[in-house]
């Protein structure tokens, strides 16, 4: 059974987003043998106005979630997109990524970026199928390449 599902606009420190977190390493670990610094950025980056991080909750739990940080003047880059082990294959990444590209363009943002991982094959499919553009060579073994960089113009909003 589906429930609606709210977008939850908050903060990285909100006890809610504790399970994005605690998947994220898991995942990172399993794939990758180490859980990588996922507090690498103050929590400051991911607030308005230059950033965001949201929730999307289903019966007040997390199930998807994602966030954006000023890379540069024009560019926002996506961070943390993730979904809940019980709940993929539910078209919830993509619709973080179309709610956190539609914040972006309010903002001003006119272009983001975003590196996934080599060993996170069903990211990479994500954002080719979303319309980003891969600043690598896609023919190339992921695994040679490191971090997989992809960019997607967006349309501002008119004021």
């Amino acid at each position: 059974m589906t429930f609606a599902l709210s977008v939850h606009r908050t903060t990285t420190t909100d006890p809610l987003a504790r399970p994005l977190f605690e998947e994220l390493a898991h995942e990172y670990t399993t794939r990758y043998g180490s859980p990588h610094d996922l507090t690498a950025y103050p929590a400051a980056e991911f607030t308005p106005p230059h950033g965001a991080f949201l929730l999307l909750l289903e019966q007040g739990r997390p199930v998807a979630g994602g966030a954006y940080r000023r890379y540069d003047e024009h560019t926002a880059e996506l961070k943390r997109i993730w979904t809940h082990s019980a709940h993929r294959r539910r078209g919830l990444a993509r619709r973080v990524l179309t709610v956190l590209e539609r914040e972006a363009a309010a903002r001003g943002y006119s272009r983001v970026f975003l590196t996934t991982g080599p060993r996170q094959p069903e990211a990479k499919g994500l954002y080719l199928a979303s319309g980003y553009r891969p600043l690598f060579d896609v023919t190339a073994d992921p695994e040679s390449i490191g971090p997989l960089p992809f960019e997607k113009f967006l349309e501002n909003p008119k004021p």
